[in-house]
């Protein structure tokens, strides 16, 4: 039973973080880079505006830090349900 329970924890603890992630990504990726893209033209980022800037380079800075995000904490989450690799 025990066995049992400790599957659900782990897995529901990862489908946490996976919808963390995807949450933190559709925000910056359509949200910042698509719908106020209006509203942060007005902010000047390495010489265009930062609208632009997170639609052609920020959401996949963003997109790389959840990967190594996403990688840290499922180690750490392997580590404590004891399914870590070896």
């Amino acid at each position: 039973m025990s066995d049992n329970s400790s599957n659900s924890a782990y897995w529901s603890a990862n489908v946490r973080i996976i919808l963390i992630s995807l949450v933190i990504w559709a925000l910056v990726s359509f949200g910042f880079g698509i719908l106020l893209r209006p509203m942060l033209s007005g902010i000047a980022v390495g010489g265009t505006d930062l609208g632009f800037w997170f639609a052609q380079q920020g959401s996949i800075l963003v997109f790389l830090g959840l990967i190594f995000f996403y990688a840290w904490k499922m180690n750490k989450l392997d580590a404590e349900h004891g399914v870590e690799e070896e």
